[in-house]
């Protein structure tokens, strides 16, 4: 269960107000910045989110430049590659990131994936930090799994905002981000595969291109036209009629 509240640049928050937990160490995402020893400001004007199961918390914000940070889940765009090592884009703001070639799930010098110029991948970000170039996996460093990550073949890559990629990205997006199109498509039967990217990408595979182009789009059009769950729900009828 997650809670908003409006904050400002430079705004100290009230300890009493963050979420606690008897075990978990509280997580800052996005949007917030720790000045020693205790204190927690944000770096950018949005809503203060916080989510008490996982004592996590963070600002949403539709900011234009996407900023790495660890733990991020991103679509990545090969750009070139060295003996050991994959660059790839994330944002034209950006430096290229790292990849190397054997974080993949069973890797090896002889088996890693044979990724050229222009593959995507999606992979979570390891190391961002303003003074080195941020560094990806696309592999669980604990359970040498790849959970999804990888290289991802065939369908579309959508630009979306960074807001919209966060509400995509929510536990439960039709409650917490007021976004219903997708699982209006999914419940009249219209197959399709997503990936999204805190980088502002949307991935998008589906039985044809046309399906695969009507899914994005519609994505593309709530989130520039910021409609409301009823619009939405007459898209996703449009679309389901269509194809």
């Amino acid at each position: 269960m997650s809670t908003q509240t409006f904050v400002l640049p430079g705004q100290h928050l009230d300890p009493e107000s963050l979420p606690s937990h008897p075990k978990l160490p509280l997580k800052l995402g996005p949007g917030l910045r720790l000045i020693p020893p205790s204190t927690i400001t944000p770096t950018v004007a949005g809503q203060l989110c916080t989510d008490r199961r996982k004592n996590a918390i963070w600002v949403e914000f539709n900011g234009s430049r996407y900023i790495p940070t660890i733990g991020d889940l991103v679509i990545a765009t090969v750009q070139k590659s060295s003996v050991d090592v994959y660059f790839a884009s994330l944002s034209d703001y950006t430096p290229n990131a790292s990849l190397p070639q054997l974080s993949f799930e069973g890797a090896t010098k002889k088996t890693r994936p044979q990724l050229s110029y222009g593959s995507l991948v999606y992979a979570r970000v390891t190391l961002a930090n303003k003074h080195m170039d941020p560094e990806l996996e696309c592999v669980s460093s604990s359970t040498g799994k790849s959970e999804g990550l990888g290289p991802l073949t065939g369908g579309m890559l959508f630009p979306i905002s960074l807001g919209m990629a966060r509400r995509l990205m929510l536990s439960k997006p039709v409650e917490q981000g007021n976004l219903v199109i997708l699982e209006e498509l999914g419940a009249a039967g219209v197959a399709f595969e997503i990936a999204v990217g805190r980088n502002g990408k949307l991935w998008v595979d589906s039985k044809n291109v046309k399906t695969t182009l009507a899914i994005g789009k519609a994505i593309q059009e709530a989130d520039e036209k910021g409609l409301d769950v009823d619009v939405q729900k007459k898209l996703a009828k449009k679309l389901v009629r269509e194809l």
